[in-house]
């Protein structure tokens, strides 16, 4: 990308901060947010908003290498939009934007465009990956990745503040770098639709879901209210020893705008990355990444209405801590999904539609291996699971990537991702983009009690159902009336299982794999190697109101313990 001269070159310190605090008054020239760079991906087919900033009363004209052209005058604020239309599937295109100065986007590419957003695993690398050494040698100019410094902020942004982010295509260096489940999901929809596709990786560690909505789509929520409450009180605390939220806020605003200098001046590493949010003084703090609305203000506001096909989500653990909070979930995941749905379709101008698809992934299996047929109110990624299971239930356009075959014992970030980012790609394929076959497992269907056997239906069983390895489906378990879970027979007929149990002479109700780590049972899957996600066929409470919630909490690593991938049946539509 070709830029005139410096914003930022020459000033000193304080005017450098002025310009950070008031970008939109003092910048005389035509500027882009950072996701505006060379080799960006547009989406094809779509209507593309480009926007930015120059003086009020500025006339701006955006025209393209295909022959689009759009003028405007900005208002009042300076800012401008276009929505330019993007054609079919192809690379090498241009983009330019004039006013009083000119800005040229080189090697532009027109595809398809995912949001791939959620907490640490999400933002896990492939260079940290089990899968690493097979893409050392990677070179693939049409597929291309987004990705920024981590940034929590008090209120909406409305550009990231990241001086270095920039749209690079994938190579070995841009690939070990970028989030593998991202990574993977991009590249085998690249691979098996032949046009470019780019990723927008969104990630920050340790965030809860209240972090990923604006506050005011959860202020009535009871349990946010709650968790709002809490991190309020520990920032009272802060401010009794001295510090407040304005000091910090000053502070790192001073810090980044002697960072962006340095920028200017050639004086950082080429490929820095570092997070860009105010300094963890203690926590919980009102300026913390967990504080509802936090990182949706800094991480997701910024890059709307950016053009995209839809959205993956990779986030959960930080909201399963126990069963109360995971079965909240599916409510919360529901809001999120509604709302940026519609903030993107209403932003865009109408250019991206309000119903786009979210593909999001279920826990994978973590802590001691399921030894009990049913584990109890501990097991609170067992009902995380449920939880979000029910949104495919409710919500159109929506998918989930099950993932209880993958994971680690004690590892809360396994190194298993590539399986993660193959089972988005094949809901993509097959839910957006129209591929034929099964493109997820078995999905319980109904379920029918024949005396002393149970038997389970499913639909998406593809070409038939199957255990993981020889031997029968151990997974299983059966409780009659008395509530009381016992190990069942498994087998499979047809499109379905028959339970049975010695043990229970009148079953009424069945669960499968509903424990906190399952990954080692005999699980079923569908001959296509899509497993089936946890369920149950009851509705008894999971847990008693009343009670203290019950606290997951990391299992003891044993000593000299090194994490392993195991086997699973082939995948492919």
């Amino acid at each position: 990308m070709h830029r005139e001269d410096s914003e930022f070159g020459t000033m000193k310190r304080f005017a450098i901060l002025f310009l950070f605090v008031l970008p939109l008054v003092s910048s005389a020239k035509i500027r882009l947010p950072a996701i505006f760079s060379d080799h960006l991906v547009l989406q094809q087919n779509y209507g593309n908003p480009i926007w930015g900033w120059a003086q009020p009363g500025e006339k701006v004209t955006v025209s393209t290498s295909w022959g689009e052209e759009h003028s405007l005058t900005t208002g009042e604020n300076g800012k401008w939009m276009a929505v330019v239309y993007a054609p079919a599937a192809s690379l090498g295109h241009k983009l330019t934007i004039r006013g009083s100065n000119r800005i040229v986007l080189r090697n532009v590419a027109v595809g398809e465009v995912w949001l791939c957003a959620g907490q640490s695993n999400m933002g896990w690398s492939v260079g940290n990956s089990f899968e690493a050494e097979g893409e050392a040698e990677v070179d693939l100019p049409g597929f291309r990745i987004y990705r920024s410094a981590r940034e929590h902020w008090h209120e909406p942004l409305e550009e990231n503040r990241d001086r270095l982010a920039r749209w690079k295509p994938c190579d070995p260096q841009s690939a070990a770098e970028t989030s593998a489940v991202s990574y993977y999901f991009g590249k085998k929809l690249h691979q098996e639709l032949k046009v470019p596709v780019g990723i927008i990786q969104r990630a920050f560690a340790g965030t809860p879901i209240e972090g990923w909505m604006p506050w005011e789509i959860q202020s009535s929520d009871p349990r946010t209210m709650a968790f709002k409450k809490q991190l309020d009180e520990g920032s009272e605390r802060l401010i009794a020893r001295g510090q407040t939220k304005q000091k910090a806020i000053e502070a790192h605003q001073l810090e980044l705008a002697e960072y962006n200098a340095k920028i200017d001046r050639g004086e950082t590493m080429k490929n820095a990355f570092r997070p860009l949010s105010p300094p963890i003084i203690t926590k919980p703090s009102n300026l913390g990444h967990q504080y509802p609305g936090h990182i949706y203000n800094a991480m997701i506001a910024p890059i709307r209405p950016y053009a995209i096909r839809g959205m993956i989500w990779y986030q959960g653990e930080r909201n399963a801590k126990n069963a109360p909070q995971a079965e909240h979930y599916h409510n919360q995941l529901q809001a999120m999904i509604g709302y940026y749905r519609n903030s993107w379709h209403s932003r865009s101008m109408g250019a991206v539609g309000d119903g786009f698809p979210v593909y999001f992934t279920q826990l994978p299996s973590w802590g001691p291996p399921q030894q009990k047929p049913v584990e109890g109110v501990e097991a609170s990624w067992a009902v995380s699971r449920e939880s979000m299971k029910r949104v495919t239930e409710k919500l159109y356009g929506v998918g989930m990537a099950v993932t209880i075959d993958t994971g680690d014992a004690y590892e809360l970030h396994p190194k298993n991702k590539k399986p993660i980012g193959l089972r988005h790609a094949y809901l993509a394929l097959g839910k957006t983009y129209g591929f034929p076959g099964v493109h997820q497992g078995p999905v319980l269907q109904s379920h029918q009690v024949s005396g002393p056997t149970l038997v389970l239906q499913f639909a998406s069983t593809g070409s038939g159902l199957m255990p993981a390895r020889k031997g029968k489906l151990d997974a299983f378990a059966l409780a009659g009336e008395d509530q009381e879970w016992h190990w069942a027979e498994a087998t499979i007929v047809d499109q379905g299982v028959e339970l049975s149990s010695p043990k229970v002479k009148k079953p009424v109700a069945a669960r499968y794999a509903w424990a906190m780590n399952p990954s080692q049972r005999n699980l079923l899957y569908n001959k296509e190697g899509f497993p089936a996600s946890p369920f149950r066929t009851d509705d008894w409470p999971l847990y008693d109101p009343k009670a203290e919630p019950v606290e997951v909490h990391k299992p003891q690593k044993p000593k000299g313990y090194e994490a392993k991938d195991w086997a699973r049946p082939a995948m492919g539509l």
